[in-house]
């Protein structure tokens, strides 16, 4: 039997109800738009990696846009950019290379390259946007590293309390665990610049920095206990309880160091995961796992060290904008960062003084160096830092790329002379 007149209208009643269910279901609310109108760059936190948005207020002209928040040149915090009158449009800029993208479309005129933006609608005082089954939240999920930061403040708790006095026999994995879902991890030198500290989002690319950094090195810390301890032998014998003391504490001041670091940026409007980061000091971690004492040369007393003599130039940065609470951290992070050179320092020598057949410490660490560390140490040195970590000019300047060239032999008249000292 046909369908009447009657049944096809209900029908297509009952369709375009369908219609409003889904379009009303592709609409998400952000919240009260005077509450919104607070800030001009808001980011947007999505469910998945990649799917953050920027939600830009231009109180100019009094309107909203949103945009993805990833720029997509490559990979820029568009949340910390600004926003510019230019060639006659409303621009959103790109923080790490000035790209701009128009507010309302997301077109960059200068380099053709597309953004995408979301329709937003305001209904009764609140601010919707349409992202289909998308949800997104005015506050980040934090990334999920607080257990693994928890877990390591109640393990160096217990050590030192007496609770734990023994280190267990498992092999640690070849890799810490990151999750792919909230950290976006890159090649050195592909996670893009940090600035001069000038601007708020240098700031923080900074402190992002640095806490990823405190995040490798804690697992580090932990590492070199679970790796060697257990099975590293002297003459027979196994590393004193003291070995395990020092990188214990070394292992709780990372720790601490990456919570005050996590904190600033959640104070600065940022998080931990909102940018990109590198994983090169576990890539040295890797190629010195063969050898406790290669682990002590190019981590603690070549990665480490470097740190004594870049930290004083990004104290400066911050010190020039009065940021006083970053600055504090900084100095705490400095002064606590000699101390675990001079652990690498103390137990290097130790174990060349006690092997079997007694090592020179610096020749050795030359030779260590030079064979599991790519390219040459990078003056000027922070001498005085490195000297309160016990270590000396002739450590380290031999292995610059001059101090290298000084050390390089000639051979004349069959007599082979050794050039520099």
């Amino acid at each position: 039997m046909g369908e009447s007149v009657k049944d096809l209208d209900v029908n297509q009643s009952l369709l375009e109800c369908l219609k409003d269910v889904v379009e009303v279901q592709a609409w998400h609310i952000i919240g009260e738009v005077d509450f919104l109108k607070e800030k001009s760059l808001r980011r947007l936190y999505g469910d998945s990696e990649g799917e953050d948005i920027v939600l830009i207020y231009d109180d100019e002209e009094d309107t909203f846009h949103a945009m993805d928040a990833v720029c997509s040149h490559e990979g820029g915090p568009l949340d910390l950019g600004n926003i510019e009158d230019i060639g006659g449009d409303r621009c959103l800029v790109c923080p790490w290379h000035r790209y701009e993208f128009k507010l309302t479309d997301g077109y960059s005129e200068t380099t053709g390259l597309q953004q995408d933006v979301y329709p937003l609608m305001e209904v009764d005082g609140k601010l919707y946007i349409r992202t289909g089954e998308m949800e997104l939240s005015l506050e980040p999920k934090l990334l999920p590293a607080a257990p693994e930061i928890r877990l390591s403040e109640l393990l160096g708790g217990e050590w030192c309390s007496g609770a734990i006095t023994e280190l267990g026999n498992c092999p640690p994995p070849d890799h810490p665990v990151r999750n792919s879902d909230h950290l976006q991890v890159v090649a050195p030198g592909k996670e893009g610049k940090r600035g001069k500290g000038g601007s708020l989002s240098s700031r923080i690319s900074i402190l992002h920095a640095m806490a990823n950094i405190e995040l490798w090195a804690i697992d580090l810390s932990w590492d070199i206990l679970a790796r060697f301890v257990p099975h590293f032998r002297l003459q027979g014998k196994l590393l004193p309880k003291e070995f395990s003391d020092d990188f214990v504490r070394v292992a709780r001041e990372e720790t601490k160091h990456f919570r005050l670091l996590n904190d600033r940026l959640n104070n600065l409007g940022s998080h931990f995961g909102a940018l990109p980061v590198h994983n090169g000091l576990w890539e040295s971690a890797e190629t010195t796992n063969h050898s406790l004492l290669a682990r002590l040369a190019v981590v603690h007393m070549v990665h480490e060290a470097r740190g004594l003599d870049v930290q004083p130039v990004q104290i400066g940065k911050f010190e020039r904008q009065n940021d006083q609470e970053s600055l504090s951290i900084l100095q705490t992070v400095f002064t606590e960062e000699i101390t675990h050179v001079a652990a690498g320092m103390k137990w290097f020598n130790y174990i060349c003084e006690h092997s079997e057949t007694k090592l020179d410490p610096v020749k050795t660490f030359h030779e260590i160096v030079r064979k599991n560390f790519r390219g040459y140490l990078k003056p000027p040195f922070n001498t005085e830092a490195r000297s309160k970590a016990g270590m000396t000019p002739e450590w380290y300047e031999p292995l610059t790329k001059t101090g290298s060239a000084a050390k390089s032999v000639q051979v004349s008249a069959g007599v082979t002379v050794h050039q520099g000292s």
